[in-house]
């Protein structure tokens, strides 16, 4: 007898995952900083062999800006970034974490260089539809020429599409 995949309706799924592990709505934010912490011990790790960026441990900035007239929360880093490819992998599967692959890639370098990526779950992130009707990440993977915008919102599915990175948000 032939082994069946499970089909899962993803609506369905996500708000279930969601509103199982999270109890309050603003823990949204605490994950999406946490997300933007990880990002920023990556290209903290990818500066210790790389001269090229340019960045010690001081500079790197996680930055909220809160706008009130369009109802937006918008949280900005200086870390690593995310390509196209980055984005399908990681935001558009969920339950896969970039930052676990990160960890366990480093083994045991990942003690040596003082790496403690939080995020390692890969559920953290659609928290943020527990509090948005719309969740927009636009961001440009380190080294790369051009930027990427995921947009979803909810279970219904995503898009991803070129992008501008204002040399404002990078911080």
């Amino acid at each position: 007898m032939a082994k069946k995949q499970f089909k899962a309706e993803s609506k369905r799924l996500l708000d279930l995952m969601i509103n199982s592990i999270y109890t309050h709505k603003e823990i949204f934010l605490r994950e999406i900083i946490s997300n933007a912490s990880d990002a920023i011990d990556k290209l903290c790790y990818q500066s210790l062999t790389d001269n090229g960026v340019g960045l010690e441990r001081g500079d790197f900035r996680i930055r909220i800006t809160a706008d009130k007239q369009s109802g937006t929360l918008t949280v900005s880093d200086n870390g690593i970034g995310m390509s196209r490819e980055d984005m399908e992998s990681n935001l558009g599967v969920i339950a896969r974490s970039g930052s676990f692959k990160f960890k366990n890639e480093l083994g045991e370098d990942a003690e040596k260089a003082d790496i403690d990526i939080i995020g390692q779950f890969g559920v953290g992130f659609y928290s943020a539809f527990m509090a948005a009707d719309k969740v927009t990440v636009i961001s440009k993977a380190y080294g790369a020429d051009t930027a990427s915008k995921w947009e979803s919102e909810g279970a219904d599915g995503y898009t991803i599409s070129d992008a501008e990175r204002d040399a404002a948000a990078q911080i």
